[in-house]
């Protein structure tokens, strides 16, 4: 198989990016028409997201991974916690935080993960707090603040719900990504995701059932809605990032992948004509900076190198 071109890297990587950040936008729009609930929504992609990623890897990649990694205790155990407490969680909070909010909101509030995995990484000894790391947490409180008061200290410019889904969501992802580290230097990350999705999928389905819900109330449109959700901002806004890696640095793919909070408060603001604020939009450069700021110098120190070392890129939204 002929590796892609530079030009198809970026092309895949820029799609993708575009793709999940679309995707929490129509998921909105989901909401939004009283027909889809967010139990049902998320059990539903995650099952058949999961299984889409898991017969790519049949298809295209080594095969015999996607049992392997069941026949190692550890690994498998491994793998049932990431796909509840990491997987399950981190789609779940953000969803909910979309119904509550928007995805504008929604997004960048997922996207303070890095900030609390450098707090998180601090408080454990396993680095040391760098002028960098408090430009990047600076760059995130003031984001945070404007992005969610729109400069007055006196209401709330966004549903308190939403707040607190979309910081849960951010937790959720700090843990998803640092817990996936081991799993994902044994494994192809089209595997454990596939199977995360999987496990998450079916661990809510004791909650809402997938085929519980009002078919006669599904018109054209929201089928077309969830085909995007669950085909373009799932499964192919995934499997686009990971073949992108193969004509891409992992710096250049963290950097295009910024667009993806871009395009979500965008078509949220465009197509769903949500109101934005100066001051929000303010917030939304400083979060989106604070990205650019992380994947520009994504240099390690020399005592978190090796937790880091060889690892994997894993993305989620």
């Amino acid at each position: 198989m002929n590796r892609p071109t530079r030009r198809t890297g970026l092309f895949l990587v820029i799609m993708g990016a575009i793709f999940w950040g679309v995707g929490g936008t129509v998921a909105q729009k989901l909401f939004q028409q009283d027909v889809i609930q967010v139990n049902w929504l998320v059990t539903t992609r995650l099952l058949i997201a999961g299984f889409l990623l898991l017969t790519v890897q049949f298809f295209g990649k080594d095969r015999s991974q996607i049992l392997g990694v069941w026949k190692k205790s550890r690994a498998a155990v491994s793998l049932l916690i990431f796909g509840i407490l990491g997987m399950l969680a981190v789609q779940y909070t953000y969803m909910a935080s979309i119904n509550h909010g928007n995805a504008a909101v929604a997004t960048l509030l997922q996207y303070l993960a890095p900030v609390m995995i450098i707090i998180y990484l601090v408080l454990r000894k396993q680095t040391i707090f760098t002028q960098r790391d408090l430009l990047t947490v600076s760059l995130a409180l003031v984001g945070c603040f404007f992005l969610l008061t729109n400069g007055s200290i006196s209401q709330l410019s966004v549903p308190g719900l939403a707040i607190v889904w979309g910081i849960l969501s951010g937790i959720a992802l700090a843990f998803y990504t640092l817990y996936a580290v081991p799993l994902l230097k044994q494994y192809d990350s089209l595997v454990i995701v596939g199977w995360a999705m999987i496990i998450g999928g079916f661990a809510l389905s004791f909650i809402h059932p997938p085929w519980q819900v009002d078919v006669s109330s599904i018109t054209t449109e929201t089928y077309l809605y969830l085909l995007f959700v669950i085909l373009f901002g799932t499964m192919i806004a995934f499997w686009f990032y990971i073949e992108s890696l193969q004509s891409l640095s992992p710096k250049e793919t963290s950097l295009l992948s910024s667009l993806e909070p871009l395009a979500a408060v965008l078509t949220t603001v465009i197509w769903l004509e949500e109101p934005f604020g100066f001051f929000q939009w303010v917030g939304t450069a400083c979060i989106i900076g604070m990205i650019l700021l992380l994947a520009l110098s994504n240099k390690p120190s020399s005592k978190t190198r090796h937790s880091f070392k060889n690892k994997k890129p894993l993305r989620v939204s």
